[in-house]
């Protein structure tokens, strides 16, 4: 049976004045799953998704992704650098994507050398 790729369990958010954002809240999810989150304003839709990306760590109970998991995250409201473009902003927001695809290119050009270590190239390609 697959392993859960991230699991809460009896998560729960408080703020002052002992207000309770989510209660008792247990969920897992295998690898690929889609998931939807669906509430009211206010129901703690945001919360939930700041606390599964691990920017709230700040709760009740426990939500963690398996070792190797990362978690993106998009805020509904994006903390902007007013001196950036546009352009600046987007580059800065995918560039550990793209510095990734450089290096995959950088590999794969590689693999046209006369002398070329496939074995070495592909553990390459597989580190980056």
């Amino acid at each position: 049976m697959a392993q859960f790729v991230y699991t809460m369990h009896r998560v729960g958010k408080v703020v002052p004045p002992k207000r309770h954002i989510l209660k008792n809240i247990s969920l897992s999810f295998f690898p690929g799953a889609k998931i939807g989150v669906l509430g009211l304003n206010g129901a703690g839709k945001s919360t939930l998704l700041r606390i599964m990306a691990g920017i709230d760590t700040d709760i009740e109970g426990e939500a963690r992704p398996q070792p190797g998991i990362k978690i993106g995250y998009l805020p509904q409201e994006p903390q902007l650098n007013p001196e950036h473009t546009v352009r600046e902003s987007v580059e800065e927001a995918v560039s550990e994507v793209v510095n990734a695809l450089k290096g995959l290119d950088e590999v794969y050009a590689k693999y046209a050398e006369p002398d070329a270590d496939f074995d070495k190239l592909a553990a390459a390609a597989g580190q980056v």
